[in-house]
C-alpha cells in the first residue's frame, strides 16, 4: 500500500512538473526556461525535481515521449482498419482528434527551439508504422521509393496539421482528414508509379 501511494504521488509530481513547463514555453523559449522555473511553477522544491528528472531536456523529452506513446496507442487501435480499407482516414482521424484536444502542448513542441527535436521524433514515429504498411500495399516499391513516399508523407502530414493551427483551425476537420487522404494517395501515385503499381 506504500509503494502504491508512493507511485501515485511520484506520478502526480511528474504531472506537475510537465505542466509547469509546458506551461513556461508558451511565455518564453526553452534555452531560457531553468530548473527552478519549473519547480516554482508545480509549487514543489528543486530536489523533487532532481528525483525524476536530471535537467530541462530530460523533463522535456519525457513530455514528447509520453505524448508519442499515446499516439502510438492510437495508431495501433486502428491501424487494422487501414491495413483493410487502404484509406489513411481511419487511423489519421483519431490522431488529429487528440492533436485538437491537445492543441497549445502540441504548437508549443512544434514551436520549440531546444535541443530535442518533436517534429524529427513525430517523423520517425510515422516512418516506424508507414514502412510495414505501405510495403504490405505496395510491396514491388524499391527501399528508395519506400523512403522517399514515407518521408513526403510524413513530413507532408505534419505540415499540414502546422498549417491548419496557424490558420485558426477554419478548415473543417473532415475536410483536413480528407486533403490528408488525398495527400498519401497522391504521394504514392507518383513516387511509386514506376513500379506498376498504379496503372
Amino acid at each position: 500500500m506504500v509503494e502504491k501511494g508512493e507511485d501515485r504521488r511520484s506520478r502526480r509530481s511528474q504531472k506537475l512538473l510537465k505542466k509547469g513547463l509546458l506551461e513556461l514555453m508558451l511565455e518564453k523559449k526553452f534555452s531560457a526556461i531553468s530548473v527552478r522555473d519549473v519547480t516554482e511553477r508545480a509549487d514543489m522544491n528543486r530536489g523533487t525535481f532532481y528525483l525524476h528528472y536530471p535537467d530541462t531536456t530530460a523533463l522535456l523529452q519525457s513530455v514528447e515521449t509520453d505524448m508519442l506513446a499515446e499516439a502510438q496507442l492510437l495508431i495501433d487501435e486502428h491501424v487494422a482498419e487501414f491495413e483493410a480499407g487502404g484509406s489513411l482516414r481511419p487511423v489519421f482521424k483519431p490522431i488529429l482528434d487528440y492533436i485538437v484536444k491537445h492543441r497549445p502542448e502540441f504548437e508549443v513542441l512544434f514551436a520549440n527551439n531546444s535541443t530535442s527535436n518533436f517534429t524529427d521524433r513525430l517523423q520517425e514515429l510515422i516512418y516506424r508504422n508507414g514502412v510495414s504498411l505501405v510495403r504490405a500495399k505496395f510491396h514491388t516499391a524499391s527501399s528508395a521509393q519506400m523512403d522517399f513516399l514515407i518521408s513526403f508523407i510524413g513530413y507532408g502530414l505534419i505540415g499540414l496539421i502546422k498549417t491548419w493551427f496557424d490558420q485558426d483551425m477554419v478548415l473543417p476537420r473532415e475536410d483536413l482528414v480528407r486533403q490528408a487522404d488525398c495527400l498519401v494517395n497522391g504521394a504514392a501515385m507518383g513516387i511509386l508509379s514506376s513500379t506498376g503499381e498504379f496503372k
